[in-house]
């Protein structure tokens, strides 16, 4: 397969969008155990969430 006179642009373009991706989902992965850390510390903290409250107990 030739990608003529343009190939360097063109797997460039891949590179550049592969690793935009790549660090998308890095990040991602990353933000999502954070978030899980912070609310094991709250709830450890003793923190209630509310959707963890009934009906009955909204005031």
């Amino acid at each position: 397969m030739t990608l003529g006179p343009y190939a360097s642009f063109i797997v460039a373009s891949y590179v550049a969008v592969a690793t935009v991706v790549a660090a998308l989902v890095i990040w991602v992965i990353t933000d999502y155990r954070r978030q899980k850390a912070r609310l094991r510390d709250l709830e450890a903290a003793g923190a209630v969430r509310r959707s963890g409250r009934s009906a009955t107990d909204v005031k």
